[in-house]
């Protein structure tokens, strides 16, 4: 892929231009290619949409789609554009019940699966005698349907795909990442705890390699650091599938407050205490084994996110160039004791939008997309992100 403005040195991924986050003409290639085309997207969880009639409005790239239990109980998704004239009927972000989709504006109406079964005045109108209007005597309903994406479903977990020739979600994810999705998506009913939405200025992109980025956690979190959740020296691991498109870090929790290789690090506060020790009533979950925290980054669209006995969904959305919706969906499973219900939501703040992890990456994304702009706009050079890894399959700490 390239562009007029990026100048990219042949047979060199180990340093990025900083055109590649700031330039327009790229982003709409890069949501044909990425979003549209040959990718699974995410949409959501089947427990957000548990029966016939229910539906959750949300985005694959920056087209707003809708995914509906239709009244059999299969799932359908579809684009939130009437064929009519184009206009985006669907406002609300979930519903329940729904018979049909009606466009307010000609009130043409869709079945919960997409298809359009209602046209007002379709046969025009009787006056004076005579039948005057309506649509053209060939017209065909089945002709007009909403736009539908290849919808797919594992462990729980919907996706879709406006290309319908695209591969298996199996075969798109690969037996690594399977291992790490299964792991938390293991057959078990889940349940919705909660939403959280945030607005971050930078690229999308700088959300999915922050997540395969094993080199910041233990520097940046101070939380990570001071209480062993994340290290340089804990047992760590980032595996991805043959593509290098998706990627799952992985870390096992160490000693927290034990100053060993991390007690030069400037992130680590051997005096930092919680007012509030129920945030560190960590349990032992079987289904982890041995790691504590798995990230699972599936590109382009969502992270998977097990940090201890917090488990989310983090979908990507992006806005434009230089901006990004990041929409966390909080989740439990349907066995959970009311103690354990309790701890993942206590937990969920640790990790949510202003939480003590995820405030830093915002953070750090904001300023990049800033160092960014500003590099270009000044012409200093270099004009390059550099990157630490060169397509890894695995990485480990030194012990």
């Amino acid at each position: 892929m390239s562009s007029p403005s990026v100048s990219w040195p042949a047979g060199d991924t180990s340093r990025i231009p900083f055109a590649v986050y700031t330039d327009e003409s790229l982003h709409r290639k890069e949501l044909e290619r990425f979003f549209y085309q040959g990718h699974w997207c995410y949409i959501g969880l089947e427990a957000e949409v548990p029966n016939p009639g229910d539906f959750k409005r949300t985005v694959v790239g920056e087209r707003s789609v809708i995914l509906s239990r239709a009244a059999d109980g299969t799932l359908h998704c579809f684009e939130n554009v009437c064929a009519h004239r184009g206009m985006q009927f669907c406002r609300k972000r979930h519903g329940s019940g729904v018979k049909e989709f009606v466009c307010p504006y000609h009130q043409w109406s869709y079945t919960l699966n997409g298809d359009l079964q209602g046209v007002p005045l379709r046969r025009g109108v009787r006056q004076d005698g005579q039948v005057k209007g309506g649509m053209p005597a060939d017209f065909n309903p089945k002709e007009h349907n909403l736009t539908k994406l290849k919808v797919a479903t594992r462990g729980g977990v919907v996706f879709a795909s406006f290309d319908h020739e695209v591969e298996s979600l199996e075969d798109y994810l690969g037996p690594t990442i399977l291992t790490y999705f299964d792991r938390l998506f293991n057959g078990r009913q889940l349940t919705i705890l909660g939403y959280n939405r945030q607005r971050i200025p930078g690229n999308w992109k700088l959300m999915q390699e922050n997540i395969k980025d094993p080199y910041h956690p233990g520097l940046l979190h101070t939380w990570f650091v001071t209480f062993g959740l994340w290290r340089a020296d804990n047992k760590a691991a980032l595996k991805m599938d043959a593509h290098h498109r998706h990627a799952a870090m992985i870390s096992t929790r160490g000693n927290a407050g034990r100053q060993s290789d991390v007690s030069q690090v400037s992130s680590f506060k051997s005096s930092m205490e919680l007012e509030d020790k129920r945030f560190l009533d960590i349990v032992h979950e079987d289904w982890w084994g041995e790691p504590t925290a798995v990230m699972t980054t599936i590109f382009p669209s969502v992270i998977f996110q097990q940090q201890v006995n917090s488990v989310s969904t983090r979908h990507i959305q992006p806005d434009g160039h230089g901006n990004f919706d990041f929409v966390w969906t909080h989740f439990g499973f349907a066995d959970d004791t009311p103690e354990m219900t309790a701890r993942r939501l206590r937990q969920a703040n640790l990790f949510g939008p202003a939480g003590f992890v995820s405030a830093d990456d915002g953070e750090a994304i904001e300023l990049s997309q800033c160092g960014f702009t500003q590099s270009l706009s000044t012409a200093r050079w270099p004009n390059w992100a550099g990157a630490a890894w060169r397509k890894p399959t695995t990485w480990s700490p030194k012990r």
